[in-house]
């Protein structure tokens, strides 16, 4: 008898977390399409849709094998959410890039959150020489265009060696670049920038709205006959400050502390996830203005099934997805699922190739691909 009571409870146990996972799942796969400023937590399901995705595959295995009748419950949860799967999995095992078939038709873009040309190491004879190492990993691919955030330039005469512009220059003679942020003499600034090997025949900045002077930019890149207007930028960061860090592991630990560092976190995340989707329509008017086949990329702080993402690469083809495979990471910390770096070529190209390689240089991988007009 207490045999069969505890069956039936466990039975009934792991079919209500089944139906818990399915209903959370299915409030994420709402998260394209219902803005922050509408549900706070919406930003937060999107975090969490790899995990709810993975665990729902694992439980259509484990009840085909237990009870398949359960099984479609699970399975057919996953096939209603089959949009928010396509921007997370890429499907493509057999795409691999090398960097010496790029055609003479093509562009190459490289597109870098490069931590401020200092590189991941605290020592200051380190972060010159990786200032170096990181120009050196962009030179070699030989790139058409690239597109840099959180770049960092200085024009003080008694520190040439920090004028980052000229490490580029050779290979990319034109460029535009943000100066979002400049010190009180002007000689130090920082943003994104944009270098090109072709002739930049006009170029833009829009700048965001809030305390933080960060904007898109953009560059209309003339090879040949053909004009493209390529867009890179760098929406807000979650700027987590060593208490905020100190509150996630505070989160881990359950006691008094808990429910205070967990408002903390919630209170920060939210006002940036507001900022994101603001920032994002600002960008995605611009990219529709366009007069030209028109290239974003960018460090967009959010992941591909987010409000963010859904708005930004509406019409667009994304390169990660195009040709590779598996869940993709392009940001090193906190979380292995994080991919926050995009190139979103519009329906005019043709992606070619792609990479996403981790230099060991910043926190963010560095995006490489090949494209070309369609013709």
């Amino acid at each position: 008898m207490a045999g069969s009571f505890i069956r039936r409870f466990t039975k009934w146990f792991f079919i209500s977390l089944n139906i818990l996972g399915c209903i959370v799942f299915l409030l994420s796969c709402l998260s394209p399409y219902v803005s922050p400023a509408q549900w706070g937590p919406i930003g937060f399901l999107a975090l969490i849709f790899p995990y709810l995705s993975i665990l729902l595959i694992f439980s259509v295995i484990f009840w085909l094998i237990a009870k398949p009748v359960v099984a479609l419950m699970p399975l057919i949860t996953l096939l209603i959410g089959w949009q928010q799967l396509a921007v997370v999995f890429a499907w493509h095992p057999m795409h691999t890039f090398t960097a010496e078939n790029k055609r003479d038709s093509s562009l190459r873009i490289i597109d870098w959150n490069v931590r401020g040309m200092y590189g991941l190491s605290k020592s200051s004879y380190k972060q010159h020489r990786n200032r170096d190492d990181i120009a050196t990993a962009i030179n070699k691919l030989k790139p058409d265009i690239i597109c840099l955030q959180e770049f960092n330039n200085s024009t003080y005469e008694k520190d040439l060696s920090a004028n980052n512009i000229k490490q580029f220059t050779n290979y990319c003679p034109y460029y535009f670049f943000s100066r979002d942020y400049r010190n009180k003499n002007g000689h130090y600034q920082s943003g994104c920038i944009i270098f090109s090997k072709y002739p930049i025949a006009d170029s833009g900045r829009i700048i965001y709205p809030g305390p933080n002077a960060e904007s898109v930019i953009y560059a209309d890149i003339v090879k040949g006959s053909d004009t493209i207007r390529v867009f890179t930028t760098h929406l807000q960061s979650f700027q987590f400050t060593e208490s905020d860090y100190a509150d996630l592991e505070k989160i881990k630990d359950p006691d008094e502390e808990t429910i205070q560092a967990s408002k903390n976190i919630y209170s920060k995340m939210r006002l940036i996830f507001l900022r994101q989707a603001a920032q994002a329509g600002i960008v995605k008017q611009a990219v529709d203005k366009s007069p030209y086949p028109t290239l974003l990329c960018g460090d967009f702080n959010n992941v591909p099934n987010s409000y963010t993402y859904f708005h930004l690469s509406d019409n667009r083809q994304d390169a990660f997805l195009a040709t590779s495979f598996g869940i993709g990471r392009s940001f090193n910390a906190m979380a292995p699922t994080l991919r926050i770096d995009y190139i979103l070529p519009d329906s005019s190209f043709n992606i070619q190739q792609f990479d996403m390689a981790d230099e060991g240089l910043s926190d963010h991988h560095m995006l490489v691909a090949d494209v070309s007009l369609k013709k």
